[in-house]
């Protein structure tokens, strides 16, 4: 069952791998366009490797001008495949990766500034431990009772 697991989680790292780096999103459908011209190339008989790769281009892009349609079913099915991916998985990555590039958060705390809240925090507890050891309080935080009370 392990095993089940390990493929769905691979394939999220490789698509955050994907998301986080347009250069590697390029190459990634740049290698999807050359697959999927080869293979119609193969599919098609009688169609050029150039017009192959016009097709998966045509395709990838959902522009679809026609000029170029599949007609084996291996090729249908490559061709409804492609168009999947593309507007299924493509498309959306390129447009979180850029989407995320634009939202900016002003209010985040640069490292420096994190480094200097943490400080402080350690500074207020150790001033607040010495308080509450002035004033009688136990590490656990409640203070001792009052005189006459710890006889009830």
């Amino acid at each position: 069952m392990d095993a089940l697991l390990r493929v769905p989680r691979m394939l999220y790292r490789a698509v955050v791998w994907l998301a986080n780096s347009p250069r590697t999103l390029l190459i990634a459908y740049s290698i999807l366009i050359v697959v999927c011209g080869t293979l119609y190339n193969r599919f098609e008989d009688g169609t050029s490797f150039g017009d192959s790769i016009w097709w998966a281009v045509v395709t990838a892009s959902t522009v679809g001008y026609g000029d170029i349609s599949p007609q084996s079913w291996q090729a249908r099915v490559l061709a409804g495949i492609l168009i999947s991916v593309m507007v299924l998985l493509v498309i959306p990555l390129i447009t979180a990766h850029f989407s995320s590039k634009l939202i900016v958060n002003n209010d985040a705390f640069r490292h420096e500034e994190q480094e200097e809240l943490k400080e402080n925090l350690r500074v207020a507890r150790a001033l607040l431990e010495q308080m509450a050891a002035r004033q009688g309080i136990t590490s656990e935080g409640s203070a001792d009772p009052p005189a006459g009370l710890s006889d009830r």
